[in-house]
C-alpha cells in the first residue's frame, strides 16, 4: 500500500517544532543527520539513507538500531546528495505528496539545490513542498490551491525564465493573466485574504513561498 505522504528529514536546519508535522500513517525518511535528529527525539524512521559521513560510528550504531531500514552509500563514489537520494526513494513510494524538512540552512548551495529538486516531484505528478520554521515552499506548473498555513506572506517567484498567464484568486493583490520574469519582484510579499487562494498559470514553473519573519 502506497503511503499518503512521505516526510523527509534531512541534514539542514531542524528544530523540535517541525516534529509536530508528523501524522499517523506518514512514511518517514531520515537523510544522513536527519535520521539522527529523529532518533534523538524518539522517532523511529521507516528508512534512514545517506553516506552518513557527518555522524560518528556510535551515532551510526544508533541509526541502525532505531531505523526500520537503512540504505548506505559510498561518500566518495556517489552522484546524488543525501537529500536527492532520499527524494528518489520517496518518489518510488508513489505517495500523494512529499514534504521535506531540514532542506534549508546556512549552505545556500544546498538550499537552492533542494528547492530545484521540487521539479522532480512535479515531473512525477507528486506535489512536493519544503518546510522550515519560517517558510513553506512549493512549486506549480499549472494550477494549485494555496492553503493558509499561518504564515504572513505569500510570494510568487519564477523558477523558469518566464511564467505566463498568472491569475490569482483570494489574494490581497490579484493578478489576471500576468507574466513574471526572473529578476522581477512583482510577486513578492502578497497576502491571502481568505483561508485559501488559487494560483493559475499557463506556462512556466512558479515557486509559491509562504513566509514569516523570524
Amino acid at each position: 500500500m502506497n503511503p499518503h505522504r512521505v516526510l523527509i528529514f534531512t541534514g539542514g536546519e531542524l528544530s523540535v517544532p517541525l516534529l509536530d508535522e508528523i501524522r499517523e500513517g506518514d512514511f518517514i525518511i531520515g537523510a544522513d543527520r536527519g535520521a539522527l535528529f529523529l532518533i534523538e527525539h524518539g522517532v523511529h524512521p521507516d528508512l534512514a539513507v545517506g553516506d552518513f559521513d557527518s555522524v560518528t560510528s556510535d551515532d551510526m550504531s544508533r541509526i541502525h538500531a532505531a531505523s526500520k531500514q537503512v540504505v548506505e552509500c559510498d561518500p566518495i563514489d556517489k552522484n546524488l546528495t543525501d537529500t536527492e537520494l532520499a527524494m528518489e526513494l520517496a518518489i518510488e513510494k508513489s505517495p500523494e505528496s512529499i514534504l521535506i524538512l531540514g532542506a534549508t540552512g546556512t549552505r545556500l548551495d544546498h538550499t537552492l539545490a533542494n528547492i530545484h529538486m521540487l521539479i522532480r516531484g512535479l515531473h512525477h505528478h507528486i506535489p512536493c513542498s519544503i518546510l522550515d520554521e519560517n517558510n513553506w515552499i512549493s512549486l506549480t506548473g499549472s494550477s494549485c490551491t494555496v492553503h493558509n498555513k499561518g504564515f504572513t506572506y505569500v510570494s510568487l517567484l519564477p523558477l523558469t525564465t518566464e511564467v505566463s498567464g498568472i491569475t490569482l484568486e483570494g489574494f490581497e493583490y490579484p493578478l489576471n493573466h500576468a507574466t513574471l520574469r526572473l529578476g522581477q519582484s512583482l510577486g513578492v510579499s502578497n497576502k491571502l485574504t481568505e483561508d485559501r487562494g488559487m494560483v493559475h498559470i499557463e506556462g512556466g514553473l512558479l515557486l509559491i513561498i509562504q513566509s514569516k519573519d523570524a
